[in-house]
């Protein structure tokens, strides 16, 4: 039994700042988002005037980060994610996509790096800037130890040479976080991270990419050709690199990589994101065979549709509870050692291809048609079981995690038991003088 997974005290209700909160997010996905999804999904174009309302209401950069910060169960900002992606998940993407640059320098910068980068990803008052976070190559997507991506010291500075594919604000961010290989011969533990700026020499935007969904966000190829940075750009500073990479050479064993760190953090938020697709479907679908009926009578008294409804409603909450579970626990500080953040990932993502194909399934072949609103969600959900992480990948984690802590659960307990048994022998053997005495 894992006993460190539940709260004390168990509330399910959410408190009066949490509930408007939620309804301020979904008024601004309702009002704002949703009527200028489908020209930015047709133009893929950066959505500036959306980012700025977004700004105005309180739901970009530092205001937002402090608001949701202040949020002790953590469960806000799944909210948001969950609500902002249920008015458009490309939108969305652009809107919160420089929170997870934000969250690698705050996971592996020193305090003066995460007071100076962090706000350089969002911009002050009318400025909007972008930043991102620069893992995936061709050659190694989920698996961050094959990365080929180098840096090699060369006096104060460090030289960045390789590309990066898929990245989010690709080409558009002012504030780049790549992760790169310092010692190839240590695979993940001989990775380190630096901010590269937009605009450095030899750093640049490939191929910007087409996409089936999210398209409102821009997903773009970087390379770096011999870019010079700063030693002051190194996250985390020289001499926690240079223990880092000691301490793996000695063969003390690791955690974790900063970019998986990382990814533990954000995956939550990303299986919130994909509920928000699954919702906005299921929530459609419903209003959309309100009043029809066929030849057997109104679709909502059938039973072939109640049950596609019960179960993406039922999938929907039970995904829901997942994501609140792993964002309660990382805001907590609790360790999720049995991969609770991918399990929130894994099943959200698959909620929502699934839950979106069973309603298309259920409105017919007007649902396939371009512009069509289920057709739009449909598109967007497949990402969600493909960015950081795959599903298999996800599973993989898991079961990986699963198994760690078992065999640690069956250790303590076999420890326990040893210790009962020499308890029992001290007693024996003490009580057995004491009766030959009487």
């Amino acid at each position: 039994m894992n006993d460190n997974v539940y709260s004390s005290s168990m509330d399910f209700r959410l408190s009066a700042d949490q509930l408007a909160f939620q309804r301020h997010c979904h008024a601004f996905a309702r009002d704002v988002m949703r009527p200028a999804a489908a020209r930015y999904d047709r133009e893929q174009a950066v959505p500036l005037d959306v980012i700025h309302e977004a700004r105005a209401w309180g739901l970009h950069g530092i205001p937002y980060l402090e608001r949701v910060g202040a949020d002790e169960t953590g469960i806000m900002n799944a909210m948001y994610a969950e609500e902002l992606h249920w008015g458009c998940a490309g939108i969305a993407l652009a809107i919160s996509g420089s929170s997870l640059a934000a969250a690698g320098i705050a996971a592996t910068g020193t305090p003066e790096q995460v007071g100076r980068w962090v706000q350089a990803c969002f911009g002050i008052g009318d400025e909007i800037r972008f930043g991102a976070y620069a893992v995936t190559e061709a050659s190694a997507g989920s698996d961050v130890r094959s990365l080929r991506t180098t840096a090699r010291r060369d006096g104060d500075e460090w030289v960045l040479n390789g590309a990066k594919v898929f990245i989010s604000n690709g080409g558009i961010a002012d504030v780049n976080v790549i992760v790169a290989t310092v010692d190839p011969a240590l695979g993940h533990r001989g990775q380190a991270s630096f901010i590269v700026e937009k605009g450095t020499p030899g750093f640049g935007m490939g191929k910007k990419e087409d996409k089936l969904g999210i398209r409102a966000s821009q997903t773009a190829e970087l390379v770096l050709e011999d870019v010079h940075v700063p030693m002051e750009n190194l996250l985390g500073g020289l001499d926690r690199l240079e223990r880092k990479l000691e301490r793996a050479r000695s063969g003390e064993r690791s955690r974790s990589s900063g970019a998986l760190a990382t990814f533990e953090v954000t995956r939550p938020m990303v299986g919130a994101s994909a509920l928000g697709i699954a919702r906005a479907a299921y929530e459609w679908t419903i209003d959309r065979l309100e009043g029809e009926a066929d030849e057997h009578g109104p679709l909502l008294e059938q039973q072939r549709v109640q049950q596609v409804l019960a179960d993406v409603a039922t999938e929907i909450d039970a995904a829901r509870l997942l994501v609140w579970r792993a964002t309660w626990m990382g805001r907590n500080g609790v360790p999720m050692t049995g991969g609770q953040g991918s399990m929130s990932k894994l099943k959200a993502g698959d909620v929502a291809m699934w839950a979106t194909t069973a309603l298309m399934d259920l409105v017919g072949p007007e649902a396939g048609l371009t512009d069509h609103p289920l057709e739009k969600w449909f598109r967007d959900a497949k990402i969600y079981q493909l960015f950081e992480g795959t599903a298999q990948v996800q599973r993989l984690v898991i079961s990986r995690m699963q198994v760690a802590e078992r065999r640690q659960a069956v250790a303590v307990e076999a420890g326990e038991l040893a210790g009962e048994a020499a308890d029992g022998d001290g007693a024996g053997a003490g009580a057995g003088p004491a009766k030959r005495a009487a």
